[in-house]
């Protein structure tokens, strides 16, 4: 009884935390149970196992963004080498789809998290600006993994494109201007008119973010 309202307790903690429903956050303790098997963290190794994620050519950003220290909003950089069900559900918590009920100001808020979450997927080295080599790694990754494409033709897209980026975002920059990246400002921008607020979800760990419950798992 009193560990069940411990537990209960801790639960709307958390809720409160991140907007997730009490239901929500008990099929997600069963899929972080599923995934750790039954420990109090989990690792790298323990997401690079889950068979959907196997193909996935950014995989890496995805496992990553998971143990990034900025994707737990405490205002530290760095990243985990373990985290626990709170840093894990906090990191879910971006993923979460607007309700009903859901005020025009806290949607803005919600894009802009999404948005973030994005860009810091990309930033790899936390400078604030995602550069033509950490953009051309996504793109390279994205297209040469595909089997369709070779790295070389992947490298001249993923350049043409930053180009692009930059005509747009610096239009009178001059031939001899170097184009330093991409600010998260500009990020925003380039995104500006993509509906992502329900959108962004997340279905490799069998569960299904717009409902948010376990499905079968495989892994």
């Amino acid at each position: 009884m009193g560990a069940s309202q411990t537990r209960s307790g801790k639960y709307q903690d958390l809720a409160d935390k991140t907007g997730f429903s009490l239901e929500q956050i008990q099929n997600l303790y069963k899929r972080f149970q599923q995934l750790s098997g039954n420990e109090e963290t989990i690792s790298k190794e323990n997401l690079d196992s889950i068979p959907a994620l196997a193909n996935n050519p950014i995989r890496k950003q995805i496992v990553d963004a998971f143990f990034d220290k900025r994707n737990q909003h405490q205002g530290e950089v760095g990243s985990f080498e373990e985290i626990g069900f709170e840093q894990f559900l906090m990191v879910m918590s971006h993923f979460r789809p607007p309700t009903l009920k859901t005020t025009e100001e806290e949607k803005e808020a919600l894009r802009k998290e999404k948005l973030r979450f994005l860009f810091n997927m990309h930033d790899t080295d936390n400078d604030g600006t995602i550069t033509l080599e950490e953009y051309r790694k996504v793109v390279e990754e994205l297209l040469s993994k595909s089997g369709a494409i070779g790295q070389e033709a992947a490298k001249a897209i993923a350049d043409a494109a930053m180009l692009e980026v930059a005509s747009t975002n610096v239009p009178h920059m001059a031939p001899d201007d170097f184009y330093e990246g991409i600010t998260f400002e500009h990020f925003e921008q380039i995104l500006k008119g993509l509906e992502m607020e329900s959108r962004m979800n997340i279905r490799f760990l069998d569960v299904d973010t717009t409902t948010m419950r376990c499905g079968k798992t495989t892994s």
